[in-house]
């Protein structure tokens, strides 16, 4: 926070709020997004006229879309339309691809009084240097820009730099898709991950099996929200006709964009059985999918028509996609329910030989030999698999490329295999994920909580790693699933400005990252957001709140900071802060309970989303605890404090840092009151969320001492376990209530539950969310 308000207000930032982009200076700003490697400042500026021409080689047919590109990106910044050429050296912009790298995007960036030059290390790099230049160059209709004289050396840290796109759950038209891929072109990223298959639609042609268009591509209705249960009566769908296809492989080949199609198997396939039933294990009938989850009807491993499908899908697939090297063939969320009762799977399992180990059961190695089947098919005519990490569950395949999702031990794990990993966690870039703890004032989202910051902090290489083992991480992509996506404008938002924080991870060295720096330089790129029709998110423009507890004092340390040091009003009362409302002007406490609200208010009258967290004392909050039990690293957040700093959990998005989790072992803490406290009550939260593993407390009980040392029971509640699925949802508050007593030490026992119900069906220790311990 003290960092923060470092940011010297910007006027660019004050600008980009009123939309008023055309005030921009004509001078370009070398410090763009991501930052290039090194910049040297030299003496001298060029400066571009309507006179100025593009140069590029001549016969070179892909240097001369570059230039046609570069001439298209300056007519939308300067309004002036430069023509291109093949000859010319003075007040012109060359483009060259004769740079010697090692580094095959590798480009430079020479500015000078005759000419700016960029070259690179081949077509693709030298596109990327006219993003910089891009980026660089002001948005204003002037007459004229000038370029300080400067040289740019410049490589990305990784090879691999993709953004996913599901457009199966919320078809998307061809033209968004080009949309999508310029938004990509613009960060820097060379790779499009198009996932186009799945339980709830089919959305490529394929001619040799018509049915998965006809049928396929279209479902009834969708379920309303997180599966209610409740419909919106209105028919989705929609799909890419191979024409479509190539002209969208086309666009993006034209901007050095790989695109990676997925054909998710042999899980997520119920828009393929709805419309082939005999693929099917049971023979169906079956219909696309309408809610959101994972199902058990997968294809049939035990049938050879299975294979010859894929293998039919597979070839259209590579005729469509003729120069990428990789294809998803997906791999996660596969059910095994089926298989276990399907007599041609189990002779299947059978003729290979198949057994139960103390890792797997045989049908996670019935799947092993489908991915391994499919790898070498595709191997055999010159492509390479990728799978989601559950492709380790099992045998691997030999070739194959891992995607990490479920956190980074899949990628190490292959790492350490020597397989290449592409690191996907859902811990950081799943761009789906809320990206504000103020959700009541967000489209709906599937979950988590993955801000700008925390995109930013991302690391793809793990520190365990050896330096041969991290030569494997090829890079990072993230991913946008679109359950609670429906259309383009909401993807978009959902993007940005995180693909911002996105290329810079994928792009700089780890140690040149800093992320104050990355605030300065991003209104500049928001102001190309702004230029391009994007509809961005702008949190990063609200107020940021640090709150602190402090045990010492029994305070709650309250801070304020805007990007752009723009003033703070508040109020603790709970009414929404005017400029009439007390002004932020430094750290205050807290010692009573309180509902804060915080506003930021600009030079020009406009208000920031307003800031809300409440602050509820009980005797417990802000004494000394002491957490006798581990909770999961992944959710240990701040540690035991957490649980009684008097902030609460607000709904059930377990990742805002509010909740602490526990897996496989118990919440056990000891709250010291300081004194003999009269108590009569005890109460907790907990967050619920079964399609994540997450149940409610098994049992909660306390215990009280006088001496911190002999304990005796007071009370206690259990839960359930035979309750309905529909009852485990949402936030659940458990109340004790007792004779009152006197005490110092109270103890608190949140039992989790060890199994799953048998109506849930995994096979693994629940997780338990608490967010507050309240003793009153």
């Amino acid at each position: 926070m003290k960092l923060l308000k470092k940011i010297a207000l910007s006027v660019m930032a004050i600008v980009l709020m009123t939309g008023a982009t055309s005030s921009f200076a004509t001078t370009a700003d070398y410090q763009v997004v991501p930052l290039p490697s090194s910049i040297k400042m030299e003496k001298g500026a060029f400066t571009l006229d309507a006179k100025t021409k593009i140069v590029y080689p001549k016969g070179n047919l892909k240097m001369a879309k570059n230039a046609e590109l570069l001439s298209d990106y300056l007519f939308q910044q300067t309004g002036l339309k430069l023509a291109t050429t093949t000859s010319g050296s003075s007040n012109a912009i060359v483009l060259q691809n004769n740079l010697k790298s090692p580094n095959k995007e590798q480009y430079s960036i020479k500015v000078s009084k005759k000419n700016i030059v960029i070259n690179g290390a081949s077509e693709a790099a030298n596109f990327l240097g006219i993003q910089t230049l891009r980026k660089a160059t002001p948005i204003a209709k002037s007459g004229s820009v000038t370029y300080p004289a400067v040289s740019i050396m410049d490589e990305p840290r990784f090879g691999y730099r993709g953004m996913h796109l599901d457009i199966a759950r919320h078809f998307e038209p061809v033209d968004f898709i080009k949309k999508y891929i310029d938004m990509i072109a613009l960060h820097n990223m060379n790779t499009f991950h198009w996932h186009l298959t799945e339980d709830q639609g089919w959305r490529i042609e394929i001619k040799k099996y018509p049915k998965l268009t006809e049928i396929g591509a279209w479902r009834s209705e969708t379920v309303i929200g997180h599966n209610t249960g409740k419909f919106d009566g209105k028919p989705h769908g929609g799909f890419y006709t191979q024409e479509e296809i190539r002209d969208i492989v086309k666009y993006a080949t034209d901007r050095h964009i790989t695109v990676i199609p997925e054909i998710d198997l042999p899980g997520h396939m119920l828009a393929a059985l709805a419309s082939y039933p005999e693929l099917g294990c049971t023979g169906g009938p079956y219909e696309v999918e309408k809610t959101w989850g994972v199902f058990d009807d997968v294809l049939c491993a035990g049938q050879e028509k299975t294979f010859t499908f894929l293998e039919g899908v597979l070839d259209e697939v590579l005729e469509l996609f003729p120069n990428t090297k990789y294809i998803h063939i997906g791999g996660d969320e596969c059910p095994k329910v089926r298989w276990e009762t399907c007599p041609r799977c189990q002779a299947k399992i059978k003729e290979l030989g198949l057994k139960d180990d103390d890792k797997h059961k045989k049908e996670f190695y019935l799947q092993s030999y489908v991915m391994e089947r499919v790898e070498k098919y595709l191997n055999d005519r010159g492509r390479q698999i990728i799978g989601w990490d559950e492709i380790l569950e099992g045998k691997l395949a030999p070739n194959a490329t891992v995607m990490s999702w479920r956190g980074m031990d899949g990628g190490v794990q292959a790492a350490r295999m020597g397989h290449d990993v592409i690191m996907t966690p859902g811990s950081h870039i799943y761009f789906d994920h809320y990206q504000t703890t103020d959700i009541k004032n967000e489209p709906i989202a599937i979950g988590g909580y993955s801000p700008v910051s925390r995109v930013y902090e991302f690391e793809p290489v793990p520190s365990t790693l050896t330096p041969e083992e991290s030569k494997h991480i090829l890079g990072a992509q993230a991913n946008i699933w679109t359950e609670y996506i429906p259309n383009s404008r909401q993807v978009e938002y959902m993007a940005m400005p995180r693909m911002a924080a996105l290329s810079e991870v994928q792009w700089m060295q780890a140690d040149k990252k800093n992320y104050l720096d990355f605030l300065k330089r991003l209104p500049r790129l928001i102001a190309m957001y702004d230029m391009l029709d994007y509809n961005y998110a702008t949190h990063i423009f609200d107020v940021q709140a640090t709150l602190t507890p402090n045990a010492k004092t029994g305070a709650l340390e309250v801070e304020f900071a805007t990007i752009d040091n723009a003033p703070v009003y508040y109020t603790l009362d709970g009414t929404e802060p005017t400029a009439n409302s007390t002004r932020y002007t430094g750290k205050f406490n807290i010692r009573e309970s309180a509902d804060i609200c915080a506003v930021a208010i600009r030079d020009n009258g406009k208000k920031s989303r307003v800031y809300n967290e409440k602050f509820s004392l009980s005797k417990s909050s802000l004494k000394p605890i002491k957490l006798l039990t581990n909770a999961a690293p992944s959710y240990a957040y701040t540690g035991e404090t957490m649980l009684n700093d008097g902030l609460h959990g607000t709904d059930v998005n377990y990742k805002t840092g509010r909740w602490m989790g526990f897996q496989n072992t118990d919440l056990v803490a000891v709250i010291d009151l300081q004194k003999p406290t009269e108590i009569s009550r005890a109460m907790i939260q907990t967050a619920v969320n079964t399609g994540d593993w997450i149940l409610d407390a098994k049992s909660f009980r306390i215990e009280v001492s006088d001496d911190g040392t002999n304990y005796r029971f007071v009370a206690g509640i259990e839960t359930d376990a035979n309750m309905k699925q529909e009852h485990w949802k949402d936030v659940m508050k458990h109340t004790l209530t007792f004779a009152p007593l006197t005490t110092r030490y109270v103890k608190v026992t949140v039992e989790t539950f060890k199994s799953f119900p048998k109506w849930h069906g995994a096979d693994a220790p629940a997780f338990v969310f608490v967010d507050e311990i309240s003793l009153d």
